[in-house]
């Protein structure tokens, strides 16, 4: 017991290293909650204290980091913006009809550069050449258009 007491420091210390490294291959951000209280722990056996409060403090710093800690790390980490790729990332943008849109007869828009075919998303209207168009949606290799409402002056 004399040992532990004398060593107490050191075995925080090693635990703290082995539950870093160990955090190292899981990335779920626990273990090295728990270490963050085993290195309160050391701080603790540096100041002397008793083991039993050595481990209530280990025990709360470590509860505290997983409970307040944890969540908003784990949310900065797998939050960020929303990537679209392929045609997804043209919904909701604004094109150009160039040929006259109809459910009945599909016809051409330009988008971003590019002509696309186009069918009106509400398959009774019509949407005359010249006209603003928004995507709503990509079936295909077609686009899903809607006239954009603009103001008369």
């Amino acid at each position: 017991m004399e040992w532990l007491r004398d060593h107490a420091w050191e075995t925080w210390l090693g635990l703290t290293i082995v539950l870093g490294v160990a955090e190292m291959f899981s990335l779920d951000l626990i273990l090295i909650m728990l270490a963050a209280g085993a290195l309160v722990g050391m701080v603790a056996a540096l100041l002397d204290l008793h083991i039993a409060i050595q481990i209530l403090a280990a025990s709360a710093a470590s509860l505290a980091a997983i409970s307040v800690v944890r969540p908003s790390m784990v949310k900065r980490l797998h939050g960020g913006p929303e990537l679209s790729l392929g045609h997804g990332k043209l919904v909701g943008k604004q094109g150009v009809v160039t040929e006259e849109i109809s459910a009945l007869a599909p016809g051409r828009i330009k988008l971003a550069g590019e002509f696309w075919t186009a069918e009106p998303y509400d398959e009774t209207a019509t949407i005359a050449a010249g006209e603003t168009v928004e995507v709503l949606a990509i079936r295909g290799a077609t686009a899903l258009v809607h006239p954009v409402a603009r103001l008369e002056s």
